[in-house]
């Protein structure tokens, strides 16, 4: 499948890491932590080594993210989801000349929030699509879910040439911040940021258009629970493991291996500085543009990818001929794809 075009959006409200420190110093937040947990945010939060400068969230304020229940964070992810996939999704057509009604289907993964029907109902009404578009909505998938959303996309182009179709990565990660004094929950707390990210594919494209495929999955469920969300009160707790980092080295390494060619640069999810060290000690590349999505944005699960890839593309290098794409997170699951020209 040919891709036609990629967009990407955020909130409009950004916030340093700083002010997010700053902000979680206020009011009733710090009596809820111990000590050394308050201590490991600061860590993280006032040290420029982390690699996360700013992130967009989709809040007004840092301390209205904590102390709501969970009906009001899913209410956040319903209030919020849609329209900024909406914002992508439409920039991503106007790039390729089409409107929504051209749209045959639409894929949407996410997994900061639930919806029934999913984010792909509103998405299409939203943006004007027709009454008998296709809609698939792939929820459970965390981080890596991008690259599985796409191979869903190439099995529908194989069966329906002639069709376009749009795939849509979101998450407002802010809707699923919780605290307590669990490491991997400050740690989370203080990477994720949220975003959209969508992109036109065809099965069809002219010379010099970028295609993809050779995709390539590793599913290891014994390691579920090193990286997963859980129900806590009814709130989602992301699950996050120390191992986690040599988890995904190991794992895209493995299918590193598998490439039917040699890319020019790797494209992979910002999972944190830690991972992309990690991917970075196994892999023949600097990360740069992954480096950059994370600095400017955190980690945003499933979109961060595809921010990569844009960020990639729009710097127009003639002599790029093949990039490899990796996302990895909860299952524990590490998937890649090829795109070359």
């Amino acid at each position: 499948m040919y891709l036609s075009s990629i967009a990407t959006a955020v909130p409009p409200r950004s916030f340093t890491q700083q002010a997010c420190w700053n902000a979680m110093q206020e009011g009733d937040f710090p009596a809820t932590l111990k000590p050394r947990s308050m201590a490991l945010m600061e860590k993280i939060l006032t040290n420029e080594a982390s690699g996360i400068e700013r992130r967009n969230l989709a809040l007004d304020s840092i301390e209205e993210s904590f102390g709501h229940c969970a009906e009001k964070l899913n209410h956040s992810f319903e209030l919020e989801a849609p329209p900024l996939a909406s914002a992508a999704l439409l920039d991503a057509l106007r790039k390729s000349g089409r409107v929504a009604a051209d749209v045959d289907a639409l894929f949407v993964c996410t997994c900061t929030g639930y919806l029934c029907p999913g984010v792909s109902s509103h998405v299409a009404e939203l943006t004007g699509m027709r009454h008998d578009v296709y809609l698939a909505d792939l929820v459970g998938l965390g981080c890596g879910a991008a690259i599985p959303m796409l191979r869903a996309a190439q099995g529908f182009l194989a069966v329906n040439p002639q069709a376009v179709v749009a795939t849509v990565a979101v998450e407002i990660c802010s809707a699923a911040f919780f605290a307590d004094d669990d490491p991997g929950v400050l740690i989370s707390l203080c990477l994720f940021g949220d975003g959209a990210a969508a992109v036109i594919w065809t099965a069809d494209g002219a010379a010099g258009d970028w295609q993809a495929g050779h995709f390539t999955t590793t599913h290891r469920p014994q390691e579920r629970e090193k990286i997963r969300f859980v129900n806590s009160a009814g709130k989602l707790k992301n699950q996050l493991h120390r191992a986690v980092p040599g988890l995904a080295a190991e794992a895209v390494a493995g299918l590193f291996a598998q490439r039917t060619g040699e890319p020019d640069q790797v494209l992979a999810h910002s999972g944190g500085r830690d991972v992309v060290e990690a991917l970075e000690s196994v892999l023949p590349f600097h990360l740069t543009e992954t480096r950059e999505v994370l600095r400017d944005h955190g980690n945003m699960s499933s979109p961060s990818v595809l921010f990569a890839l844009e960020q990639r593309l729009a710097e127009n290098r003639a002599d790029d001929q093949r990039l490899w794409l990796t996302a990895f997170g909860a299952g524990f699951a590490a998937h890649a794809c090829e795109l070359w020209r």
